[in-house]
């Protein structure tokens, strides 16, 4: 791939000096970040950045700045892509998807177009990506749905209302399960897919407003923590890890994004 020549041409759109995640929702929960595991860190920053990702610091912790989201990049042997886990990809809104493939078949990266608003990309380490046609948002690109396989959509969807205080719904045959800044989109398939943890989507990302009191409001309803509340060193930002009951293993941050 003629990755690196590509990227020195691509002009990134412009992004906000500090970047800000979406306002909680009720329960103090917001779409936070997707966490991935990689062979190649620079191969993942160079086809992030022909989406239009921006590279951004919070002390130490390095981000990929989207609209709404964080991409986190960790090195590592991921045991297999995306397709086959319990988060088969994730989505973005783009204003335009004519304008924005050209870049990523050019660099050779695989495409998928079943009609002209809608396109899924496979990256590095093969991370499935959708891409869906918005014209209205405000920039070129945004945060839009997680798609997760499971067993059971319904019962799915119940526990993130219950446990992050999300909205119920529906896009087109999706049954959903909304937050602040994301779609949870659910399909439903016979086979219960493979755990996210150890895959090249090993976690997805929540902000949390008060995390300790949170994951002591969990802690209540019976959820066990994989790894309670803790601050990272020498950064304002503390984290915790969670399982679902499907097998996506899930991040909650507080204070993620950099501070104004």
């Amino acid at each position: 791939m003629k990755l690196r020549s590509l990227v020195a041409l691509v002009t990134i759109a412009a992004a906000p000096a500090l970047a800000q995640l979406v306002a909680p929702n009720e329960a103090g929960v917001s779409m936070g970040h997707m966490h991935l595991m990689v062979k190649d860190v620079d191969a993942q920053r160079q086809f992030w950045s022909l989406l239009g990702g921006t590279q951004i610091k919070n002390g130490q912790i390095e981000l990929i700045q989207f609209p709404g989201t964080f991409i986190m990049l960790r090195k590592g042997e991921p045991t297999g892509g995306s397709v086959g886990s319990a988060v088969n990809h994730f989505g973005f809104h783009v204003r335009s998807v004519v304008d924005t493939l050209p870049a990523l078949r050019n660099a050779g990266f695989k495409i998928e177009q079943n009609n002209p608003q809608q396109a899924f990309v496979t990256g590095p380490d093969d991370v499935r990506v959708e891409l869906l046609e918005d014209k209205t948002i405000p920039g070129p690109i945004a945060m839009h749905h997680i798609h997760l396989f499971v067993t059971a959509p319904l019962e799915v969807q119940s526990w993130y209302v219950k446990t992050f205080g999300a909205t119920p719904g529906k896009r087109f045959s999706f049954d959903t399960a909304s937050l602040p800044g994301v779609e949870i989109s659910l399909t439903k398939t016979d086979m219960a897919q493979a755990p996210t943890k150890g895959r090249s989507v090993d976690h997805i990302g929540f902000e949390v407003k008060d995390l300790d009191a949170f994951a002591k409001k969990l802690e209540a309803q019976g959820i066990k923590f994989d790894s309670v509340p803790r601050q990272i060193p020498n950064s304002s930002t503390k984290i915790a890890f969670l399982t679902d009951p499907w097998g996506t293993y899930i991040e909650l941050t507080q204070n993620l994004a950099p501070r104004p």
